[in-house]
């Protein structure tokens, strides 16, 4: 069996990897049916020389890899018919930006395991980077409201070379007494909660966030129950909100006068209701100035994200009348981080995190003659939709 780490060819190029080069190295010493090459590249956070250290072969052809992996979705003109491929293709949601690669992928006869699709038994997803997303979204989230205060100042993330660096930063720091709003349950949050903890923010439980005013900063993490109740019962049940998520309402909206940062990192796709609607923006009751939106959905669980930011010009004004962008840190706005590549900004400690998942949990299912886990995760198998990704036959053209 032949792996290769494709060059990442999305614009702008992606630094994060599927297998660092010591995890290379520990697979080809542990695995004598597995050879390993590595297509050449400027970009990646791991040089080619550290690859050809580790014992590596790094080379520019890769037509003889049985299974190709990268990290964001592969244009059009690198696609290599007949080859299984690994990677984030942002197709199930039927993005429009990704139909034209479905396509391509199904006339080239490739077949595509999507990383997201990895699930354990109970449907949790078991890889991704969305730890390191929070953690670099939590931060982010703190810059921006030092930036807009004036109370605090802290560095961009990406001036830190490892996350162990970017936890030094934190030392002797001295926060006012903000209130944080934490939303989601998964990778994203749990990052965001390291770095709440880092930065010795005091976790308050819900009805003390409402009710109370404190003399240090506080953060509330909100949870399914929390954020949302069925219509009719009131209730919140987790199986039923995910089958039946137009049936439930948002209860975020008791936050929107308590809160300065909100720190978002909950899924979300229509018909999942929206933490609070774009003209709540110019209520007067309206506390929130910095929102990280980490998940990052256009108008979606945050409405006011009007798109998306870049690592380098990571934060927008959207202005509180108008709903329109603006630059941020004006005083009728409120401010908004959606980089949808955060991971990008810790890449190697990212990259080794995503490896070690990927090692742990799929490599034996990959290589095994079948796999139910392999199979759920297979949008396309020999340029064939696999059926639980049937309905996509109108988004890909298939009739």
């Amino acid at each position: 069996m032949v792996i290769g780490l494709i060059r990442e060819g999305k614009v702008p190029a992606d630094s994060r990897v599927a297998l660092t080069p010591a995890q290379c190295k520990w697979m080809l010493r542990n695995r004598k049916d597995i050879h390993i090459l590595v297509q050449q590249s400027p970009h990646r956070c791991f040089t080619d020389k550290e690859y050809q250290a580790a014992g590596v072969d790094v080379v520019e052809d890769l037509s003889g890899c049985d299974i190709l992996l990268g990290i964001k979705e592969v244009p059009v003109s690198m696609l290599i018919p007949g080859k299984t491929y690994l990677f984030f293709s942002h197709t199930k949601k039927q993005q429009p930006y990704n139909r034209a690669m479905l396509q391509d992928i199904i006339n080239k006869k490739i077949t595509l395991i999507d990383y997201e699709c990895l699930e354990h038994e109970d449907g949790t997803r078991i890889i991704g980077f969305g730890f390191f997303a929070g953690i670099v979204g939590a931060h982010n989230g703190m810059v921006i409201y030092g930036n807009r205060t004036g109370d605090y100042t802290l560095n961009r993330v990406n001036s830190s070379k490892t996350f162990q660096h970017l936890i030094h930063t934190y030392f002797g720091l001295k926060l006012p007494n903000i209130k944080i709003a934490v939303t989601g349950s998964g990778r994203v949050a749990h990052g965001v909660l390291e770095i709440m903890n880092l930065l010795g923010i005091h976790e308050v439980e819900p009805e003390d966030y409402l009710a109370k005013n404190f003399v240090y900063p506080v953060y509330v993490h909100l949870k399914g129950a929390d954020l949302y109740a069925e219509n009719l019962t009131g209730i919140y049940n987790r199986d039923d909100f995910h089958l039946n998520p137009g049936n439930y309402h948002c209860l975020f909206s008791k936050y929107l006068a308590h809160t300065d940062i909100l720190m978002n990192g909950v899924y979300w796709e229509l018909p999942i209701p929206r933490l609070f609607e774009l003209s709540d923006i110019s209520s007067p009751d309206f506390r929130i100035r910095s929102i990280a939106d980490i998940t990052d959905d256009r108008s979606g669980s945050v409405p006011c994200n009007l798109g998306d930011s870049s690592i380098e010009d990571f934060v927008y004004g959207v202005d509180r009348i108008s709903c329109e962008k603006t630059l941020p840190y004006l005083p009728g706005s409120v401010d908004v981080m959606a980089v949808g590549n955060l991971p990008n900004e810790l890449p190697r400690d990212a990259s080794r995190y995503f490896g070690e998942q990927l090692t742990k949990y799929v490599f034996a299912e990959l290589f095994s003659p079948a796999s139910d886990l392999i199979d759920k995760a297979t949008i396309v198998n020999a340029g064939i939709l696999n059926q639980p990704f049937n309905y996509l036959e109108d988004y890909a053209a298939l009739k």
